[in-house]
């Protein structure tokens, strides 16, 4: 494959499967972040610089894309606006580094022929109840929720939409919620662990009920590998661990993992719109592509994601108070 343009890949994601490949294979990478707050340029510092180089731009700005794509053998697009409290406040930088941005590179990538991966989520499925024996596949009817996941809805049609209308070589992945190393506080896992690291009390929203499928990040990098070397074009792809477990049972595993009271936390007010349950199907990857999870045991990955926010405080706390103050805003 050669050479890999990778968008977003100071992100928590996008890095980590970065990482991935240079350790892995013999590509070399132009990562493409816009360096926006959930982005990061240390997140690649370790990343050899004769095989890694990264340019700092907006997904959305034709010119900047235009001049990376010709020399891409692969566009791998991790780069989006993901948070969906963000998104219930502005979804403008949603629609347009989630749409336009997608558009913006579909475009190059037809203009010069380059096989393109989209990365997506399984919330673009919606939610089912919590009784529910049933997970998302490939034929799931698309149901967003937020204006997050509607965002990414529209960015996987006009993925399929480029690859019937003018043959461009795709593949599609929706992964469930990843946790692992450099995710940005203000998500779930992070949040809560670094918390108890600072002596504040962890949030929870509403009972914790609701229910994700949790895939460590490393998993789901192996995955994105896997169908880039093998997937079928015009595939879609889910990538799950079945690592079904509602919040509170998260929370309370984190405050174990961590010496806590496993009721050492405050109920907060709940999302707006907050979808009951995840649930990834991810037989068709695993049976076509042979791919596996490492990490099954689900304690094991928390614990390890444990053991680098703790070793890695100088990465997290110039951030942290910042993005406290802002869940403090909205009484979460």
């Amino acid at each position: 494959m050669g050479h890999l343009l990778v968008t977003g890949g100071a992100g928590f994601i996008g890095a980590n499967f970065v990482h991935h490949v240079l350790e892995h294979t013999d590509h070399t990478v132009t990562v493409l972040d816009k360096l926006t707050y959930a982005g990061n340029r240390e997140n690649l510092t370790t990343a050899d610089p004769a095989r890694c180089d990264l340019v700092v731009g907006d997904v959305a700005d034709a010119g900047v894309v235009g001049d990376l794509v010709p020399a891409a053998d692969a566009v791998v697009h991790f780069a989006a606006e993901s948070h969906n409290d963000n998104s219930l406040r502005d979804p403008e930088p949603f629609l347009r580094t989630n749409v336009v941005g997608t558009y913006t590179l579909l475009e190059a990538a037809r203009r010069h022929g380059t096989r393109f991966h989209h990365v997506s989520t399984d919330e673009v499925f919606g939610d089912l109840a919590l009784e529910d024996p049933q997970r998302f596949t490939a034929e799931t009817p698309y149901r967003p929720s937020s204006p997050y996941s509607a965002t990414k809805a529209a960015s996987d049609h006009l993925v399929r939409a480029w690859a019937r209308s003018f043959g461009l070589e795709v593949t599609l992945s929706n992964c469930s919620n990843n946790y692992g190393p450099y995710q940005h506080v203000e998500k779930f896992i992070p949040r809560q662990i670094t918390n108890v690291l600072t002596g504040r009390r962890p949030k929870l929203y509403g009972a914790g009920a609701n229910v994700r499928d949790w895939i460590h990040v490393a998993d789901h990098s192996a995955a994105v590998l896997r169908i880039l070397e093998s997937g079928r074009p015009g595939r879609t792809y889910l990538i799950g661990a079945d690592g079904e477990a509602d919040n509170l049972t998260v929370l309370r595993a984190i405050l174990r993992l961590l010496g806590q009271p496993e009721d050492a936390f405050d109920h907060v007010t709940d999302r707006p719109g907050h979808d009951r349950r995840y649930a990834i199907d991810g037989s068709r990857t695993r049976e076509e592509l042979g791919w596996e999870p490492r990490y099954t045991d689900f304690t094991v990955g928390l614990a390890d994601t444990i053991a680098w926010y703790t070793e890695h405080r100088d990465w997290w706390e110039p951030v942290k108070a910042a993005t406290e103050a802002s869940y403090g805003r909205t009484g979460q």
